[in-house]
């Protein structure tokens, strides 16, 4: 089982969801507020591997949202700084586990990377439904905003 580092947006129910997958697989998660760790370029860039830059967003962020933001036209160095000013367009959650790390949340790809497959069969049928689920976009859906000074989502 594996010591994963987590970084997530607190109150997120994704990222509640992500956590109690990868409990019940067996690993002790560590979790850490992505909006108030203090990233540095070089920190927040190995996380995204060789994936497109546009992979790299929050698709839910407010200011992509609103047209503000368009993560198809931003090259890397200014996606980055953009992150920096506003982590709330960095796509979560980020994990690490030991020197490796990985954006998003697909499951598949994590289950090959760390095994997501409960270990207890109390968790089984939970683990099961929870890996169903669309656990990389938004919990809430496409209607609603984001509470920042809260950082939990908000229906409106």
């Amino acid at each position: 089982m594996a010591r994963v580092i987590f970084y997530e947006k607190p109150g997120c129910k994704n990222n509640t969801r992500q956590k109690v997958l990868l409990t019940a697989a067996g690993h002790e998660v560590i979790a850490y507020s992505l909006l108030t760790e203090p990233w540095t370029v070089e920190r927040l860039e190995s996380f995204f591997g060789d994936r497109p830059v546009v992979e790299w967003f929050n698709k839910a962020a407010p200011s992509i949202k609103s047209g503000q933001v368009n993560p198809e036209s931003i090259d890397a160095q200014t996606a980055l700084f953009m992150m920096l000013r506003d982590p709330l367009l960095i796509r979560r959650p980020l994990l690490e586990v030991g020197d490796e790390r990985q954006v998003g949340f697909d499951v598949e790809k994590i289950d090959a990377w760390i095994g997501l497959q409960a270990v207890d069969e109390s968790f089984q049928q939970m683990s099961e439904n929870l890996m169903q689920q669309d656990l990389q976009g938004c919990a809430h859906g496409n209607n609603h905003t984001y509470d920042h000074e809260k950082g939990s989502c908000k229906h409106h």
